[in-house]
């Protein structure tokens, strides 16, 4: 199927999200009041307290408007219950029957979905916080161009890891535990509550090299203008890398899952 399909997709799935408007309400206000939140605690932490291992109380500022409302945007629990349903109702047999791809039509609906939540949530939300409290430019021209590209690889990667998951419902029959264990894995090793560089310095070691991180800490750490820019091309290369692999990941679960309807359908 040609690529201005998946874009039909995509724009079918933002029209779709115009259509639930309490639902756009009910995710701006958890959003906003979240980042209020996370924003009252780092205060908390800083108070009396100008910088804290050459972090200041505004580079947290910033940095949880970034790491919880842009990168709030990602929706995994939206994908994983699409799966979820689509594999105990049986749907997802009826996509073998259609000229696609089914991890690329989902993919461009959620590229739909996150359009929309850019637009409804996102952007209000970051307005509000950041003529509240204030928010910091990019570091410079160089950093606010590298945070885009970190911000489209960082929704690539949570698309994959949120596709992994979700695939292995195929032998399990449910999404739901995966998706508590990604919701999980995710606060604990993706920078979006704690920044990496405050983690002991053990644990530092290894969550810099996982997946996760890819999704919040390192553009938020890029934008802030806390790596680099050597660093920051081999930081992009890295991520660039696990999305190979976890693309790869995507592709085989598909296939083999693939199999296993036709043998439960036979």
């Amino acid at each position: 199927m040609s690529a201005p399909m998946y874009a039909a997709f995509a724009a079918n799935a933002f029209q779709t999200r115009l259509a639930y408007r309490n639902q756009a309400w009910s995710s701006f206000f958890g959003q906003l009041i979240q980042v209020f939140a996370r924003i009252a605690i780092w205060m908390a932490v800083y108070a009396g307290v100008a910088s804290v291992d050459g972090i200041t109380l505004a580079d947290m500022i910033t940095y949880a408007i970034l790491a919880t409302a842009v990168m709030g945007v990602w929706d995994h629990a939206l994908l994983m219950r699409d799966l979820d349903v689509a594999i105990k109702t049986g749907d997802v047999a009826v996509f073998l029957l259609k000229p696609l791809h089914y991890p690329l039509y989902l993919f461009a609906a959620h590229c739909g979905n996150l359009a929309f939540n850019t637009l409804a949530v996102v952007l209000p939300v970051t307005l509000i916080i950041g003529v509240t409290y204030g928010i910091q430019p990019p570091a410079s021209a160089m950093h606010g161009a590298s945070f885009l590209g970190f911000w489209a690889l960082s929704f690539a990667i949570y698309f994959l890891l949120a596709m992994t998951c979700g695939l292995l419902a195929f032998w399990l029959m449910t999404a739901h535990s995966l998706e508590w264990f990604l919701t999980g894995i995710m606060a604990l090793f993706s920078g979006s509550i704690l920044p990496l560089w405050f983690f002991p310095p053990a644990l530092a070691a290894v969550a810099q090299y996982l997946p996760f991180a890819w999704v919040a800490y390192y553009p938020t750490a890029v934008y802030l203008g806390k790596l680099e820019p050597a660093e920051t091309g081999l930081i992009l290369a890295i991520g660039l890398g696990w999305a190979a692999v976890l693309a790869a990941g995507v592709g085989l679960l598909w296939s083999r899952a693939r199999h296993r309807i036709v043998v439960q359908g036979g």
